[in-house]
């Protein structure tokens, strides 16, 4: 293909991307009704914070097995999936941070994103070459959540886990938009790196996963709620099959591609109608947009399917699975100690504390 073509398509997946990050993850978080504000300007400052970050370490051989320019649209998709996973992390600690503290855990998170990058994805471990994870479902999806659960452990407190995380008809309905730009933009999101011969397949599985999840979300939902699907449970667990298609959506057939969005789609709602009111019960882990329900275990099992998949990516995909996970962890925690000596918000929820009227 001749570079300049594959360069504008470079920039074309960049942009859709960047209508991802701010309006799809923006969007989808306002459904805290009193949140709005916060939520918006908070994605606006984790994808102003992540970007550059990224890019200039990058481009300065830190963190990576070879460096990249960074005047290359190439580093801003790969930068663009480092914001994703941190957009992911702060959907976990909505709400409890002060805006400039959205800025500086971000800020804080890309070496432990990029260090991850290096090891398991880039393979430097040596035990890891031969991962699988084209589109993230690992590296960006499960890295982001298990971050951001771990950061909330240490930043909520007392007076956090006793206010409510409220929502109403207009919130919930703006956050269902972000939900469906999402799922029009993630077949792109998958497609940005792979090689052109394999962006119709990887396009057309993604979707066919996206369907496959949306589907599974709606029986399910309604079988478990009474016969009455739940909007959160739709503007969510909808877009699981593009999560855990992630690690393999360039190699399965399509069949196959429909199915895992059927699984993650089931998994992901069992997540918000049971395991998350459980965990939140027995550890006081408040994860206030839901992140280990769409991201953490639907991402988990993306990278677990691409060993039946690819066989032989057994060993590197079980080491790299627990080298990222464990990175995420130690880092979030890392962070959210970092976070908490700065300050904590007083009334949780409620843009009232940063805003001017």
């Amino acid at each position: 293909m001749d570079t300049q073509i594959w360069e504008w398509q470079q920039y074309n997946f960049s942009i859709g991307i960047l209508a991802m990050l701010l309006l799809g993850f923006g969007f989808l978080m306002v459904f805290v009704k009193k949140n709005g504000f916060s939520a918006l300007t908070g994605t606006y400052l984790v994808v102003a914070g992540t970007l550059p970050v990224y890019m200039l370490l990058k481009a300065a051989g830190i963190l990576t097995e070879e460096s990249m320019p960074a005047d290359s649209i190439e580093t801003v998709l790969f930068a663009e999936f480092m914001a994703a996973s941190a957009l992911i992390s702060m959907g976990a600690v909505l709400g409890r941070l002060r805006l400039f503290q959205y800025l500086l855990f971000s800020v804080v998170m890309v070496p432990f994103y990029m260090l991850t990058e290096w090891l398991v994805t880039e393979g430097a471990l040596g035990v890891t070459r031969g991962f699988v994870d084209t589109a993230g479902s690992v590296q960006i999806h499960a890295f982001g959540a298990y971050f951001g659960l771990a950061m909330t452990l240490v930043i909520t407190t007392k007076k956090h886990k006793e206010t409510a995380i409220e929502s109403d008809a207009t919130s919930d309905r703006f956050s269902l938009v972000g939900s469906m730009i999402l799922w029009v933009f993630w077949p792109g999101f998958c497609s940005a790196i792979v090689e052109p011969e394999l962006f119709q397949r990887t396009a057309v599985n993604t979707i066919l996963a996206l369907c496959g999840a949306t589907v599974a979300t709606f029986l399910l939902s309604s079988a478990l709620r009474k016969g009455k699907t739940n909007i959160a449970d739709i503007a969510n667990a909808v877009l699981a099959g593009g999560v855990s298609i992630g690690s393999t959506c360039n190699i399965v057939q399509p069949a196959v591609a429909f199915a895992i969005g059927i699984c993650a789609g089931l998994l992901c709602t069992l997540g918000f109608v049971v395991i998350q009111g459980a965990l939140e019960k027995k550890l006081g882990l408040v994860d206030t947009c839901g992140v280990h329900n769409l991201h953490g275990m639907p991402g988990l099992l993306g990278g677990l399917i691409a060993i039946a998949v690819v066989p032989s990516a057994a060993v590197p995909q079980i080491v790299g699975i627990l080298v990222a996970v464990g990175i995420a962890l130690a880092g979030g925690f890392i962070c959210g100690g970092i976070i908490k000596a700065t300050g904590s918000k007083q009334a949780a929820y409620d843009d009232a504390e940063e805003f001017a009227e």
